[in-house]
């Protein structure tokens, strides 16, 4: 069973709603967490944030952070939770490439999560271009979804 399946069955038998703050994946994972069945009743949605000051402002950001950094990836999860009123949220966050930004190397990349109890997040150092960073991105942070949906109660 893929991922998505996963999350889409385990969403559904357990009530829970999902949603995804994305920040370096461009609605890419959100594309791909609706693909899941049955995906309006447990899928609340996602927002798409680049700008810092969005981020900011919309999601809660703290000022002066690092924007490629876990602390920012479990405050963008923490503060889309929040908005989505979400029992799980995972956000991207990170450097796709070609180049590096920020001093961080092409392919660094944070996946935080957020549940109504615990955030945490995930480091990734991903190999590729562009699109293969992203690609890896969006199926890591699908994992992580059906990972604590897994968990959760």
């Amino acid at each position: 069973m893929d991922d998505v399946a996963q999350l889409s069955d385990l969403a559904r038998a357990r009530g829970l709603r999902v949603a995804v703050a994305e920040s370096l994946s461009s609605g890419k994972l959100a594309s791909a967490v609706d693909a899941g069945e049955g995906a309006s009743d447990w899928f609340a949605g996602g927002i798409v944030a680049y700008f810092t000051e969005v981020k900011e402002r919309v999601l809660g950001l703290a000022p002066g952070t690092d924007p490629c950094s876990a602390e920012c990836a479990e405050q963008l999860a923490s503060g889309a939770r929040a908005l989505f009123d979400a029992d799980l949220c995972v956000s991207t966050t990170g450097v796709g490439g070609p180049g590096p930004e920020g001093g961080h190397p092409p392919g660094t990349v944070y996946l935080g999560w957020a549940t109504r109890t615990d955030a945490g997040h995930r480091h990734l150092a991903l190999d590729g271009d562009p699109a293969q960073v992203l690609d890896d991105t969006v199926a890591a942070a699908v994992r992580l979804l059906a990972f604590h949906a897994r968990g959760s109660e």
